[in-house]
């Protein structure tokens, strides 16, 4: 990989962190997929030669579960969903190069080829372990067979995950109190030889590598506690039958490689894949992901993984360091995206309240709204609320009130005053200039990993053509300055040709249905950004408006049709899941001192907020990296602080109260949807939350970490 800006001469990858084969897909899966849709298509803009790849992840406990359930092969449950997900995406305009599946014979031979590799090179070894066995049931469990209580922060967790607390990723026999999911027996631990990966043995390099790493804050920030609590050696074998054999397995333990060894490897089988179908001249798996292969890149391509945030740790710690192992390239950046809310709520599987791909089709959407939506609203790395209000009013006001009504009314002008399209030698200088800058916008937006920034390059360069007509009112100079209403209508075209280019990686299909208006020869998926400032082709059609406005109507209706399925779950019995959120409360606060004196305490508020309003406080933990002074005055103190998702400025007033030098470390709580404002010449973008005179600083009780919500 290099770190030059893109575009490069090196090979891309693009990669989306695999579905798991079990379930149907929502519009919060969308939002990873959209996300790497939308950065391979503004690579390939760039002129980057990129592949964009993924495959279902197909093996696992649940898999194997949910087949027992149905009265099916684990094999052929998981193909069912696989076979629904390569139909999806497509609906959606996800287009991959290349879209496999973890079972199939090229990820079985490169996984079981890179694990032999890891063995040859001493990084592998056997160690007797606690398993979790359910001595009535007589069977070893898997990690996701086993549930109980997380040894870190002492949250419910699975036996795998502490899902519902610290999110740390835990080891077989970790667990404490664990029982059965299969028959909810308590479980007992046994010994068992199991295989590890010495991921310990790699944490200097580790650390290295994420000084390097491009992509995301919170991919390259929140990896870092990990490697300094200390690297935990990765047990890389589970007692099962479905998944794939651990290739030094005599027989005799019945063993299969974790999920996660063969998860990853699937982004090279399914390079490798596209590249057996188009031919390596095309694209040459091999020199993206092999170091050494090619003289000119000896060291690998440009690796590009997009993901959820909730799987950081194994994109950024295994993955590298098996990678780094066996002499493959390491990833250039990993972006790793938000959660997507409902209504504020998480989503729940089991209670039916989610916005599903397949409904949100059914309901006569076109899939390029949703894209944008995804896409735009919000960082990359924020949680993202999805309501059908905010879902219109960001259509209606941005694409059909921006971006839209800009298209229309300029290109049917143009018809109506000229059947050939406006004439003009080229763009005035000062449409020319915010073309060249919106490309700019967009280059840019693609080096900083910012699929937001790309959309708000499209939707600028549109309200721009929006005050340049508005301004120069061709309609009245068509009959008294013929030649200048002409110019301004050719610079009104010139600016919808960049528009159709820019805005094809976030609306692909209205996109070319636009090229196809401005009479544009070829594809608009193969114009690169060198053709927004190409001159016009000039033989235009009668143009029809490319957005439809949501009515209020729609909008009610669908909530009602929401709510009404919701509670129709909850009536049924549903239960909830993992997805919904859970505040964690307990009684440690109720062991609070009773020597206080009351009279110094300010009475209670009579007035309250409904649910709803502190919903909207978006109070988060963020731990202070850097503490400094400001100087001139004398309470401020300059912080930076790591809230997960990102490092922030805040300003406070702790110098006279706090020892400046004592406060990087701390952990505090932070108000951190407060106003932005500048203080002493920083601007401070959120609070940072004490109690009383003494500006005691609130923090946590547990090992949450930096960027959980306080609820």
């Amino acid at each position: 990989m290099s770190h030059d800006d893109f575009p490069t001469d090196r090979p891309a990858v693009v990669t989306c962190g695999l579905p798991y084969a079990n379930g149907d897909l929502h519009i919060g899966h969308l939002r990873t997929y959209v996300g790497g849709d939308v950065y391979s298509r503004a690579l390939d803009r760039l002129g980057q030669e990129t592949a964009f790849v993924s495959g279902s992840d197909m093996h696992g406990t649940p898999v194997a579960v949910n087949a027992e359930q149905e009265g099916v092969s684990p094999e052929d449950f998981a193909l069912d969903w696989h076979e629904r997900y390569a139909e999806t995406f497509p609906k959606f305009n996800v287009e991959f190069d290349n879209y496999g599946h973890t079972h199939d014979e090229t990820n079985t031979e490169l996984t079981q080829d890179l694990v032999r590799d890891l063995d040859e090179a001493g990084h592998l070894y056997e160690k007797e372990i606690m398993v979790a066995y359910d001595p009535v049931d007589d069977q070893y469990l898997p990690d996701r067979y086993v549930e109980g209580t997380c040894p870190y922060c002492g949250a419910h967790a699975r036996g795998d995950e502490c899902d519902e607390g610290c999110q740390r990723h835990l080891e077989p026999g970790e667990i404490e109190d664990p029982e059965s999911t299969i028959t909810g027996n308590p479980a007992e631990y046994r010994e068992r030889t199991h295989e590890f990966f010495a991921v310990s043995e790699f944490a200097d390099y580790l650390s290295e590598f994420l000084d390097r790493l491009e992509g995301t804050s919170n991919a390259r920030n929140q990896p870092r506690e990990w490697i300094e609590q200390g690297l935990q050696d990765w047990c890389i074998t589970r007692d099962m039958d479905w998944g794939i054999d651990y290739p030094g397995d005599d027989g005799e333990q019945d063993l299969v490689l974790y999920v996660w060894v063969d998860a990853p490897i699937e982004y090279i089988a399914s390079t490798k894949q596209h590249s057996e179908r188009v031919g390596s001249d095309a694209f040459d798996w091999e020199t993206a992901w092999k170091e050494g292969v090619s003289d000119e890149f000896p060291e690998g391509g440009e690796i590009v993984h997009v993901i959820g945030r909730d799987i950081i740790q194994h994109h950024t710690i295994f993955w590298p360091a098996m990678l780094e192992a066996t002499d493959h390239a390491e990833p250039r950046a990993v972006m790793a995206s938000g959660f997507v809310t409902l209504d504020g709520k998480g989503f729940s599987t089991s209670r039916d309240r989610a916005v599903w791909a397949d409904e949100y089709l059914d309901e006569g959407f076109h899939p390029d709204p949703l894209r944008y939506y995804l896409a735009t609203n919000g960082g990359f790395q924020q949680d993202v609320d999805f309501s059908w209000d905010k879902f219109a009013e960001r259509v209606n006001t941005e694409l059909v009130g921006t971006v839209g009504n800009f298209l229309y009314r300029s290109l049917l002008f143009a018809h109506r005053n000229y059947e050939d399209g406006p004439d003009a030698d080229a763009p005035s200088d000062d449409v020319a200039a915010r073309i060249d800058e919106a490309v700019e916008d967009v280059t840019a937006a693609v080096n900083d990993y910012s699929v937001r920034a790309l959309g708000d390059a499209v939707t600028d360069l549109a309200r721009f053509g929006n005050e340049y007509i508005q301004r120069n009112e061709p309609w009245k100079l068509v009959d008294e300055e013929p030649d200048e209403a002409e110019q301004v209508i050719y610079d009104c075209v010139a600016l919808a040709k960049a528009i159709a280019v820019l805005f094809e990686p976030l609306a692909p299909e209205k996109s070319e249905r636009l090229w196809d208006q401005l009479g544009e020869p070829g594809s608009v998926h193969d114009a690169t950004v060198e053709a927004a400032g190409e001159a016009p082709a000039g033989d235009l059609s009668e143009p029809t408006e490319l957005f439809e406005q949501i009515e209020d109507e729609r909008v009610e209706a669908l909530n009602e049709k929401l709510d009404a399925r919701v509670a129709e779950s909850e009536d049924d019995g549903g239960d909830g899941d993992s997805d919904d959120d859970d505040d964690g409360s307990d009684d440690a606060n109720d062991d609070a001192s009773d020597d206080a004196d009351m009279t110094d305490i300010e009475p209670l508020s009579d007035d309250r907020i409904s649910f709803d309003e502190f919903q909207e406080l978006d109070v988060r933990v963020g731990r202070i990296e850097e503490a400094d002074g400001i100087d001139g005055a004398d309470d401020l103190v300059k912080l930076t602080v790591d809230l997960g998702a990102e490092t922030r400025t805040i300003v406070a007033g702790l110098k006279q109260l706090h020892d400046v030098d004592d406060l990087p470390d701390t952990k505090v709580i932070v108000l951190a949807n407060m106003e932005k404002a500048e203080l002493f010449g920083v601007e401070s973008n959120g609070m940072v939350l004490a109690a009383g005179e003494e500006a005691d600083l609130l923090t946590t009780y547990e090992d949450a970490g930096p960027g959980t919500k306080v609820k």
